[in-house]
C-alpha cells in the first residue's frame, strides 16, 4: 500500500530582469553594454567504466541449424525447451536479419526461459520497433510482464498494454485466432492485477465462450468475481477448479476467505491449510496478533507520526478491525477488494464533512486478518501496517491511488 509524504513548494524569484524582451519579430529592448552568451547544453558526461564482471565473456555456441536457417532452427530448439541452441540460433538470426521483428521475438523467448529477463526486455522492444503490430512480439512482451516478472504497478500495466493492444489486433482478423486466445487469457490475468476485474472477467469469458472450460480463463474469471465482491459466483467458480492441480491452491485459499466471510471460520481454516500445503512458496501462516496487541502497535504507530500529521489525524479516529465489511467494499464502483489491508473513510481534508458522511465523517481502519496474511513475520507485520496506516492518511489528505503508489505508498 502506500507511505505519506509531505512536500512542501520551493517558490523562486528572479533576482535580474531578462536580458531581453520581445517586442515583435525583429525588435528588441537589451540592456546596455552586456553580452550574454547563448546558453549551451552541457557536454555528454562520460559513460560508466564497465565492471569486471562486463569483460567476462561467455559466447554462445555456434547454432547447429541442421540444414534449417536460423530463424527456423532457433523456434524448434525453443519448441523442444533446448533453450541455450535455441538462443544461439535466434542470435545468429538476428544478426542476419536485425530487422527481421520474429528473429528478435526468438531471442526474447529463449532469454525468458534462460531468466535473463532485462536481456529479454530489450529483444522484445527491439522486435516492436521493427513492427510496432507483430503478435508474436506483443504475447511475448505481454507474457515476459504480466506472467514472468515480479509484480509491480508498472510492471503489470506494461503488461495490460501490450496484451490488450495484441488482443484488439489478433481478434479483428480470423486468421490470428489462437493468437487472440492467447493474447485474451495474457490480458486477462493482466487486467486483473491492476485492478481492472470487471475487464479481466469480460476477456476470460471472451475465452470460455470458444474453449469451454479452459482452466486460465476460468481461474482469472474466478479470480474478478471474487474482486468485485460477487462473492456467491466466485464461491462457485472456485469449487469448480479445486480438481485442477495448477490452481487447487489459489482455489483452497479463495474458499478459505469466502467461507471465513460466511462466518463458518472451521471450514474456512481447513481450506487456508490446505492451500498452504499445495502451494507453501504463495500461502504461508500468517502473522495473527491477538486484537489487543495488534491494536497496541496501531497506536504506537500512530504516537511516532510527525506533529504536522496528528494535526491533520485530530478528530479522526483510527481503528482496527478484522475484515473489511461488505458495506464499505461496495460502496463505489469498482468494488474495493475484499483483500485490502485499510481503508479511509469519509470525504478528504479539503472538504467538508456532512450529516451523510456520518458521525464521525472521517475515519481510518487497519485490517487484523488480511494484513496478517500479507506478511511472513511480525516485522514485515509492524512495517507493513505502517505502510498502509501512511496510505490511508495520504487520502485523507486527498491524494489517489496513482498519487500514492508514485510515492512509494502501495
Amino acid at each position: 500500500m502506500v507511505t505519506l509524504l509531505a512536500a512542501l513548494g520551493a517558490s523562486c524569484t528572479r533576482s535580474q530582469p531578462p536580458v531581453a524582451t520581445v517586442l515583435d519579430a525583429g525588435a528588441c529592448v537589451c540592456p546596455s553594454a552586456v553580452a550574454t552568451p547563448a546558453p549551451k547544453l552541457p557536454p555528454r558526461p562520460p559513460r560508466a567504466e564497465p565492471t569486471s564482471e562486463a569483460h567476462d565473456i561467455h559466447p554462445l555456441a555456434v547454432c547447429e541449424a541442421n540444414g534449417q536457417d536460423p530463424l527456423q532452427a532457433a523456434q524448434a530448439f525453443g519448441d523442444d525447451g533446448k533453450w541455450e541452441a535455441a538462443l544461439s540460433c535466434a542470435a545468429q538470426a538476428a544478426a542476419f536479419m536485425p530487422t527481421e521483428p520474429l528473429a528478435h521475438v526468438e531471442r526474447g523467448r529463449a532469454l525468458v526461459a534462460l531468466e535473463r529477463f532485462d536481456e529479454a526486455k530489450l529483444a522484445y522492444a527491439r522486435a516492436l520497433a521493427q513492427d510496432p503490430d507483430s503478435l508474436e512480439a506483443l504475447l511475448g512482451a505481454a507474457h515476459l510482464y504480466a506472467v514472468v516478472m515480479p509484480s509491480t504497478r508498472e510492471v503489470d500495466e506494461l503488461g495490460v498494454l501490450y496484451s490488450m493492444r495484441g488482443f484488439a489486433l489478433a481478434s479483428a482478423d480470423a486468421h490470428h485466432a489462437q493468437l487472440a486466445l492467447e493474447l485474451a487469457r495474457v490480458s486477462a490475468m493482466a487486467l486483473n492485477d491492476v485492478g481492472r476485474n470487471q475487464e479481466a472477467i469480460e476477456q476470460a469469458e471472451w475465452v470460455l465462450a470458444r474453449v469451454k472450460n479452459d482452466p486460465e480463463a476460468a481461474f482469472e474469471r474466478a479470480v474478478g468475481l471474487f474482486e468485485r465482491c460477487a462473492f456467491a459466483e466466485a464461491k462457485g467458480a472456485f469449487e469448480r477448479l479445486l480438481g485442477d492441480e495448477t490452481r487447487a491452491g489459489h482455489a483452497h485459499f479463495h474458499l478459505g476467505l469466502l467461507l471465513e466471510r460466511e462466518g463458518k471460520q472451521a471450514e474456512a481454516e481447513k481450506h487456508l491449510a490446505k492451500a498452504q500445503r499445495l502451494a507453501p512458496e504463495q500461502f504461508w501462516p500468517p502473522v495473527l496478533l491477538p486484537m489487543p496487541e495488534f491494536k497496541k502497535e496501531l497506536d504506537a504507530l500512530v504516537a511516532a507520526l510527525d506533529p504536522e500529521v496528528q494535526r491533520d489525524l485530530e478528530g479522526v479516529p483510527i481503528t482496527a478491525e478484522e475484515l473489511p465489511d461488505v458495506a464499505d467494499l461496495t460502496t463505489g464502483e469498482p468494488p474495493l477488494s475484499p483483500t485490502i489491508l485499510g481503508l479511509f473513510r469519509g470525504p478528504p481534508l479539503q472538504e467538508v464533512c456532512t450529516p451523510e458522511d456520518g458521525t464521525p465523517c472521517r475515519s481510518v481502519v487497519l485490517y487484523r486478518k488480511n494484513l496478517g496474511r500479507a506478511v511472513k513475520t511480525r516485522e514485515e507485520l509492524i512495517h507493513q501496517m505502517r505502510v498502509t496506516l501512511l496510505h490511508e492518511i495520504g487520502h485523507l489528505r486527498g491524494e489517489d491511488d496513482g498519487e500514492l503508489a508514485a510515492r512509494g505508498l502501495e
